[in-house]
């Protein structure tokens, strides 16, 4: 019973500490990204956590539900305009500072913390689309519950998550995860076609986040 007892208390020892770890985490990115962009830019990481940390026992669709809905929230805004650039991906600490980003920014923040929650980079990849509607290129996330599965697409044009054969106004072109680069042949399949790190903004994007840099906006849409 006390050698029980005392596995419990190691137990319930060991959680604290892992509490505590995250917290400490948590309020240094709040700090960090409040000092840079404001209090209410703070305030969004501050609730970014809070949904990491209440979804992580949670099913992988809940999780993506959860994913998707908060980051929904944001402003959709160009690259040119917010960040004077072309095309700049933004890191998901970047995009919750300024309330805004493309599509892109959208799909690389939900893509990241669902990688947070603990889902196989397997099950995702980011997907470049060709909008139809909007004749434009755009960007979602694909998660395969299985490998053989037709993907579920998260979208900021869409807010409900649907099956790729319910997205007949999206044309697939490339997909990639982590570490793999596919060509698009139909829809929820593909061609491997190499490395990820033959993205050159991919390989900007995890620079920049493995640095912690944040850059600061040319307008604000903080409301």
């Amino acid at each position: 019973m006390i050698k029980k007892q005392g596995s419990l208390f190691v137990f319930l020892i060991s959680l604290f500490l892992i509490a505590s770890a995250v917290y400490a985490f948590s309020d240094k990115w709040v700090s960090k990204v409040s000092a840079f962009y404001g209090d209410r830019a703070g305030k969004r990481v501050q609730t970014w956590m809070n949904i990491i940390e209440a979804s992580r026992n949670s099913d992988d669709l809940n999780k993506l539900k959860s994913v998707n809905n908060f980051f929904n929230q944001l402003y959709f805004v160009n690259d040119i305009d917010l960040w004077g650039k072309k095309d700049y991906w933004a890191t998901p600490l970047e995009f919750l500072g300024s309330a805004a980003g493309d599509c892109e920014d959208f799909s690389i923040a939900k893509y990241f913390t669902l990688r947070e929650l603990g889902i196989d980079d397997k099950k995702l990849r980011l997907v470049y689309v060709k909008a139809i509607k909007l004749n434009q290129f755009h960007m979602v996330v694909a998660y395969y519950p299985t490998s053989s599965s037709e993907p579920l697409l998260l979208d900021n044009i869409e807010s409900d998550i649907l099956s790729a054969s319910k997205r007949s106004d999206l044309l697939p072109i490339y997909s990639f995860n982590g570490s793999r680069l596919w060509l698009m042949k139909e829809r929820g399949k593909g061609e491997l076609a190499g490395k990820a790190s033959r993205l050159g903004l991919w390989n900007d994007l995890r620079s920049r986040m493995g640095s912690v840099k944040l850059n600061r906006p040319i307008e604000n849409y903080d409301g």
